[in-house]
């Protein structure tokens, strides 16, 4: 079956091609989950964290609540980490010659896509509440106002671009699954015939 595909992947063995990986949708919406990552981690770790002349400790911007800073920093670390492995796994999916594995694979990409869209959603809304109900006193240079902003913004971006990741992998998890059935059904057509011919026709 020359063209034959198993969960958006041709067989395995085929020459790996750098320019059509970065071309395919799931890789550039890793890129960006990555680069995500990067932005909010540097806004957090630079501009998240304030304090005022009276006090030397510093104060998360988030409404003074250091769980928000901290959250945010946990979960760009891990989704920076997770979109790397990611990357390499989608990189390394065409050379798997089990059916089976290549399944387990993109199951996996559906739980985590899946998962990281809701950290993220909790996240966003997190951030943007404690950010809202921020006092005016408490930081009255604005201190981090960009970074703070930035931080929301771009933690609405990744919880959009992770659905889409989970969406994709459910759209290979349903062609991978059609292909794979197509493939254990299909009979060569000169099989079919020779077989035909060796039974015994009835008279």
């Amino acid at each position: 079956m020359e063209g034959f595909q198993a969960y958006g992947a041709g067989k395995a063995g085929e020459a790996f091609d750098p320019l059509a990986f970065f071309r395919q949708p799931q890789t550039v919406l890793r890129v960006t989950c990555w680069l995500c990552s990067v932005v909010i981690l540097g806004c957090v770790a630079n501009e998240g964290y304030a304090n005022r002349p009276e006090e030397e400790e510093e104060f998360c911007i988030f409404n003074r609540n250091q769980h928000a800073c901290s959250y945010a920093v946990a979960i760009a670390t891990l989704c920076f980490l997770c979109s790397s492995g990611l990357l390499a796994l989608d990189a390394y999916f065409p050379q798997i010659t089990g059916v089976k594995d290549r399944k387990k694979a993109v199951m996996a990409d559906m739980a985590l896509s899946a998962l990281w869209s809701l950290f993220w959603f909790v996240g966003f809304c997190f951030l943007a509440n404690q950010w809202q109900v921020s006092k005016e006193e408490e930081n009255p240079l604005n201190e981090g106002a960009d970074a703070a902003r930035a931080t929301i913004v771009f933690s609405f971006f990744s919880f959009f671009t992770w659905v889409l990741q989970c969406l994709l992998a459910i759209h290979r998890f349903k062609l991978g699954a059609d292909s794979v059935t197509f493939n254990e059904e299909y009979v060569d057509p000169d099989q079919q015939e020779a077989l035909q011919e060796a039974l015994p026709t009835e008279e």
